[in-house]
């Protein structure tokens, strides 16, 4: 059995030949449709070419584009170089995220407005009904859908409203930054400059100063202010070092029953941290490594703390590795040690990072 199948033509109506040089694209289009047993049963242009609706109409489009391409634009200004890092008070940095937000917002707005009203306005209302069949593809069918796809770009009257094409470029171009910008951004600024996203309130001083772990009240603590499998949080004996200015800082301080002391002992020395302990006394961040909460719900019995937003587990015997819960990284633990006048002070700052961001991510 042949699988080449006839092209059959409306009755009484011949196949055109499709290479005929005087059909126009529009022709070959139709003898295409007739071809798939596709009948227009309605075409209407919206607005006839050269008319004023069609100038004012041309316009609006351009200028969704031209306003998509200044906000994208100005995206990439502030990304660049408006101010973002923290500071106290209410400085530039206040308005760098909400201005990200806006200005790709507008952009992201003013082009869908531009694109649905090139289209229901400008293009022509077309409905056709079709008869699903198959069929073999032959040269025909493959020039037949070479000429529709061109004759659609036709239909979008880029060549006769140029200025649709140029806003259109100027509009997406900043677009296509914008969605390269985060990619290299770190080529443009060093988002860790100073290192501030890996510092605490527990860092050295100048001069090497060990900081002291203080009260809310701000007083310092001695060993034998905790009771044994006891717990406190603590914080940097420093200026604002209970304040927001240092929220990656409160700290859990523990004291471990001796058995307690020394298996956690021996899993800090599994990973390079055998001198992060005092005596029985261990320190631990209350940032939670899974969404930032205060993991600070410490339950003596099992050594274990929760964090009480997302119920994670930390398993504070083994380095507060997690044991139950979405977070998938310890909580990063304090050197401390005993200063000459018996206060505990941090013998340096956390040698991990505190709480969740991007080094999470592999």
């Amino acid at each position: 059995m042949s699988t080449h199948t006839e092209h059959q033509a409306p009755l009484g109506q011949e196949p055109l030949d499709v290479n005929d040089s005087k059909l126009t694209r529009f022709d070959i289009v139709r003898e295409g449709l007739r071809r798939d047993d596709i009948e227009i049963v309605h075409y209407e242009p919206q607005v006839l070419p050269g008319t004023k609706a069609e100038r004012r109409l041309t316009r609006v489009v351009a200028g969704f584009f031209l306003i998509t391409g200044l906000a994208a634009t100005a995206f990439l200004a502030i990304y660049i170089w408006w101010p973002w890092k923290y500071e106290a008070g209410r400085g530039g940095d206040k308005f760098y995220t909400p201005l990200l937000g806006l200005t790709l917002g507008v952009a992201l707005l003013a082009v869908g407005f531009g694109i649905l009203t090139w289209g229901k306005k400008l293009l022509p209302k077309e409905v056709s009904i079709q008869d699903r069949h198959e069929g073999a593809v032959d040269s025909d069918s493959r020039t037949i859908t070479g000429q529709t796809m061109l004759y659609m770009a036709d239909e979008l009257g880029v060549k006769r409203r140029p200025l649709l094409g140029i806003s259109l470029l100027a509009g997406l171009a900043p677009v296509a930054a914008v969605a390269a910008a985060p990619l290299v951004g770190g080529l443009i600024s060093q988002p860790h400059k100073n290192n501030q996203m890996f510092t605490t309130g527990f860092a050295a001083a100048d001069g090497g100063q060990k900081i002291r772990l203080v009260r809310e009240d701000g007083r310092p603590i001695r060993p034998a202010d905790i009771s044994t499998g006891g717990q406190l949080t603590v914080f940097p004996g420093i200026e604002h070092g209970v304040s927001n200015r240092h929220a990656d800082s409160p700290t859990l301080l523990i004291h471990l029953r001796d058995s307690d002391a020394q298996e956690s002992r021996r899993a800090n020395e599994r990973v390079g941290h055998g001198d992060y302990m005092w005596g029985n006394y261990a320190a631990f961040s209350k940032i939670c490594t899974h969404a930032g909460c205060p993991a600070s719900l410490y339950e003596q019995q099992t050594n274990r703390l929760l964090c009480p937003c997302h119920q994670s587990q930390f398993l504070i015997t083994d380095n507060a590795r997690p044991v139950f819960g979405p977070a998938s990284r310890r909580l990063p633990q304090l050197p401390i040690e005993v200063d000459s006048e018996g206060f505990f002070v941090a013998k340096s700052d956390y040698t991990e990072t505190v709480g969740p961001d991007f080094w999470e991510r592999p």
